[in-house]
């Protein structure tokens, strides 16, 4: 009921906001008009004083008395009686519509989209009860470890979050946490070198691998671990090694495992002949986005703020390539990726956009970007233009 009432109050303090000015506006102009008439008046009497007195002629006192006149009545027929008419229907509309119409508008809407039943939940009840708020699931969670930061299994729960959300640092910190409360394990070591990976913008760092390995000392058939390790491998060009390590994995993976198709691509990038493989190693060095051995030798001795920079530089460069040569699938995916590593997400859009342009989302290429861009969070909607 108090609701009601609320609702009431707000509705008639709102319309009496509304009227105000329309009323003013005929009063003043009703007014404006009367003033305008009284000073004619007042000119007359002036006139009759002036020609009692003898300072003007009759003459001249019946020119102007005539000329007064027709001013007066110009302001007394200012307004034709239908054009009064006219603006008194306007205003009764006008008045109908705030005290009426509009409320009853507001009302239906309201009935239609709201409850009135509902009670009010503040941010502490939202936190309790967060739906599928995932921006207050996440404030939950942080609020819990704040007063309880050895609570393994809480950043258990938000690490990946974190990676989901591209908050990179916070999943690091997540992950670390992870393993120091709860105890390594190889999915928890994997996680880790996968959020490494990401931060140095694709590139294995020589801590990536460290965490790798750690994978697979505990899990000798980890596939996120040999895959990564194998991508290492291919990094620091050796070619030869880095198929083997594809091939691999391959053959202990099943047919019909999601990383297989990047596997099979990486075996076939790794392939042939000695002659073939130091063309394929030229072309590769020539390839848009791939770091040379020596440049991820550069970023392993690197603190993080000069990492980070090398990495920003990597990338520019790499946009910069693909605008010359499009033609390029995994530089553009790989692009895509780090932008959205490096929080830049305009530029990620941008990438994807551009990359759909080169390989249209009706093609396998065009599909696997597209399904990029949703694991990144990336807006899709460059898909329909």
């Amino acid at each position: 009921m108090l609701f009601w009432i609320l609702v009431a109050v707000l509705t008639a303090v709102v319309g009496a906001v509304l009227l105000y000015p329309l009323l003013r506006g005929a009063n003043v102009a009703d007014d404006g008009r009367a003033g305008e008439a009284a000073v004619y008046r007042d000119q007359l009497r002036e006139l009759d004083r002036d020609l009692a007195g003898g300072l003007i002629s009759a003459d001249e006192a019946g020119y102007a008395r005539a000329e007064i006149g027709r001013r007066l009545l110009a302001v007394s027929n200012a307004v034709p009686s239908t054009a009064k008419a006219a603006t008194r229907s306007n205003y009764r509309f006008s008045q109908a519509f705030i005290i009426v119409i509009l409320p009853a508008i507001g009302l239906c809407l309201y009935l239609m989209k709201g409850d009135p039943g509902l009670p009010s939940q503040p941010l502490e009840a939202r936190l309790e009860q967060p739906g599928n708020d995932l921006a207050i699931s996440i404030v939950k969670v942080e609020q819990h470890l704040a007063q309880h930061p050895d609570d393994g299994k809480g950043w258990e729960v938000l690490a990946p979050i974190y990676l989901k959300t591209n908050r990179i640092g916070d999943a690091e910190l997540a992950y670390r946490n992870v393993i120091r409360l709860l105890g390594p394990s190889a999915a928890r070591f994997g996680s880790l070198g996968e959020v490494l990976i990401m931060k140095a913008g694709g590139i294995v760092t020589a801590e990536a691998r460290s965490a790798l390995q750690q994978s697979l000392a505990l899990d000798a058939n980890n596939p996120r671990a040999l895959f990564y390790l194998a991508l290492a491998l291919e990094q620091d060009g050796k070619t030869a090694e880095a198929r083997s390590a594809f091939v691999t994995l391959a053959k202990q993976s099943a047919p019909e495992a999601p990383w297989m198709v990047a596997v099979n691509d990486h075996i076939a990038k790794n392939s042939g002949t000695p002659e073939d493989m130091a063309t394929a190693r030229a072309a590769d060095a020539k390839a848009p986005g791939n770091p040379t051995p020596e440049q991820v030798e550069a970023m392993n001795s690197l603190n993080s703020g000069d990492r980070q920079q090398m990495i920003r530089g990597m990338v520019e460069s790499l946009d910069a390539k693909l605008k010359e040569d499009p033609n390029n699938f995994e530089g553009w995916m790989r692009l895509i990726r780090s932008y959205a590593v490096l929080n830049d997400r305009e530029r990620a859009a941008d990438a994807l956009k551009r990359g759909l342009a080169a390989f249209p989302a009706d093609g396998g290429e065009g599909q696997q970007l597209v399904a990029l861009a949703k694991e990144l969070g990336l807006p899709t909607e460059v898909t329909q233009q």
